[in-house]
């Protein structure tokens, strides 16, 4: 079964109000120059729109004349009227277009750039395919509003209010009857109004529950086509996206079933006044002409009012996705940069020290993955971490990263805890080589320069020269210029592993970080690879993550880990002597052959 959308009680009483559009304000005020002119261009064709019945009523009155000259006076200026109304509707188009356009590019800019600096403990929350479908999808409806729904509301506001004006002027009697209708009108708007945005809300949940599901499975075919998951796969996303239509049709209903009922009650409205009048002009009351006037402004008023339901199920839609981007907007992240940040000291080769380090991952709080770590990494020092899998090896390298933050205990990089600078600046200072190395849907050259982006092609070729991946690269159909497609996918595990390591010897970072970085080799790349390792490690405080103890055996130090705590550290030989975790571990590789693969 889908999981149901992450929308609370409290989240859907509060879609009862579509105040959340007033986010919306920071973005749009930048441009007000732009609203102004709209604004303007939009009173103009509302304004011409009510003149043009009166220049009609003229034409009819003047039938009764006979005066030809002024017949033909008539026309030229509904001409002329009808001229500037094309005018006038063209550049209010271009402008409010134009306008929505450059808001929701700037509100995709602004919840990507949030997204993008947010710690992985938020994405332990939400799917980045959500994410991604309110960036996209939302913004969509956003722009639907800003770009059209508004400035249509907005005319139609004018229209309906000068429209009643000169209904009221050209006959009282009638308009009065008239507005007898209204009443029955806003009703049935103001109450399905708030169903249809509860409707709307639901409705973008399940479209981004869908996505979130359809990326992962994407991301992962491989996977799941090796388990022959397929089926599992179709009917979980099917599931899904079929909730998404439950809700939309639930949407579409109600927003039709709106439209009907005010529809019929107005029409009908003008139909009983249609008939009045024409009474009215039978027994010399009023003129034809006056009661042309008059029912051309009753139908513009009509078909303003029946606009605006049309834009009301619209902008209910769009205060559902504003809602949700304002989520991402002021969403918490559990690490945070300090507002009086302390300067990275000068760092050649810098001092680690983990002091009584505590930690659990927010999504796993009653087990701990650190437990009490004191550690001293010293300037240029070669660290090997080593343990069984979940030992809390990886974390060492995520909480130095400071993707997360200790429960207990701190960081320091020479004497300053990472809290006190921002991460970036920090970050700057040290080149990772992940598990699970990423490759991006780039050139093979640009995934290496990523360590450094204003690196030359000599700088970039060197690098791949010292993580022996120069000669498949070269022997890639455009070289260094070959696409290797999306996450690497025409790359082999260890050649995407040798790129990333290319990228961290490009960046020349003091502090280096290798999170079993070697894995996916093969024993005559792992050797060249060691050997780069070796030389780049020089005079660099590194920490090595690896099972394979083989690649450690070197390191200045090594420090076993087991169940979240230090059980042992120092020199491979005296760790074996020693006996226990690392000497089992040990025994275990090289016996068995393991350590030569």
């Amino acid at each position: 079964m889908a999981e149901a959308p992450k929308t609370t009680d409290a989240e859907r009483a509060a879609s009862k109000q579509v105040g959340s559009l007033r986010a919306l304000w920071p973005f749009m005020w930048p441009y007000r120059g732009m609203m102004v002119l709209a604004g303007l261009a939009l009173t103009l064709t509302a304004i011409v729109s009510l003149v043009l019945p009166l220049a009609v009523r003229r034409v009819v009155d003047s039938f009764e004349s006979g005066s030809g000259e002024l017949l033909n006076q008539y026309f030229a200026a509904a001409l002329a009227i009808a001229a500037l109304l094309a005018l006038g509707t063209a550049l209010r188009y271009y402008l409010v277009t134009r306008l929505g356009e450059r808001v929701v590019a700037d509100i995709r800019m602004a919840v990507f750039d949030r997204m993008i600096g947010m710690s992985p403990a938020f994405f332990e929350k939400i799917m980045t395919g959500e994410v991604l479908s309110r960036i996209t999808t939302d913004t969509t409806l956003i722009l639907s509003v800003i770009g059209s729904s508004v400035s249509v509301a907005l005319r139609n506001v004018l229209i309906f209010i000068g429209g009643m004006i000169l209904m009221l002027i050209t006959s009282a009697k009638l308009s009065g009857l008239v507005l007898l209708i209204v009443p029955a009108v806003i009703v049935p708007i103001v109450v399905l109004g708030r169903r249809l945005r509860t409707l709307s809300r639901e409705n973008q949940d399940w479209i981004a529950a869908s996505s979130g599901n359809a990326s992962e499975a994407l991301l992962s075919v491989q996977t799941v086509q090796a388990f022959t998951h397929e089926r599992a796969s179709r009917s979980k996303f099917n599931d899904v996206t079929e909730k998404s239509f439950v809700a939309a049709r639930k949407r579409i209903g109600t927003r039709a079933l709106m439209t009907a009922i005010v529809i019929f009650l107005i029409f009908s409205g003008v139909v009983g006044v249609l008939w009045i009048g024409a009474t009215d002009v039978r027994n010399e009351m009023m003129t034809v002409g006056e009661l042309v006037q008059f029912v051309i402004y009753a139908v513009m008023v009509a078909g303003a009012v029946g606009s605006l339901t049309e834009v009301w199920g619209e902008v209910q839609r769009a205060a559902g996705a504003t809602e949700r981007l304002v989520e991402l907007l002021n969403a918490d992240d559990a690490v945070i940069d300090p507002v009086a940040a302390l300067p990275v000291p000068n760092v050649q080769g810098g001092e680690i020290v983990f002091d009584n380090v505590s930690f659990r991952y927010p999504s796993r709080p009653t087990v701990a993955a650190l437990d009490g770590i004191n550690l001293r990494v010293l300037p240029g020092e070669t660290v090997a971490l080593v343990g069984p899998s979940g030992a809390g090896k990886t974390t060492i390298i995520q909480l130095l990263q400071r993707f997360y933050d200790p429960t207990e205990g701190a960081i320091l990089l020479d004497g300053v805890d990472l809290k006190d600078m921002h991460r970036g600046a920090f970050r700057a200072h040290m080149a990772l080589v992940p598990q699970d190395p990423v490759i991006f849907a780039d050139t093979a050259r640009e995934n290496i320069r990523f360590g450094r982006p204003g690196a030359s092609d000599a700088e970039v070729e060197t690098a791949a020269k010292a993580a022996a991946a120069h000669d498949f690269l070269m022997a890639l159909p455009e070289g260094y210029d070959s696409y290797v497609g999306e996450r690497g996918v025409m790359l082999s595990g260890g050649q995407k592993q040798r790129i990333a390591i290319a990228r961290a010897i490009l960046r020349d970072a003091p502090v280096l970080l290798l999170d079993e970085a070697t894995s996916a080799l093969d024993a005559e790349s792992e050797s060249a690879v060691q050997q780069a390792v070796e030389e780049l490690a020089r005079n660099r405080t590194t920490l090595i993550v690896a099972h394979r103890l083989a690649t450690v055996k070197k390191a200045d130090r090594i420090v076993v880990f087991e169940d979240g705590k230090i059980v042992a550290q120092g020199t491979h030989d005296s760790l074996v002597a020693e006996g226990g975790l690392y000497a089992r571990l040990a025994r275990l590789q090289f016996t068995s052959g393991l350590a030569a693969e």
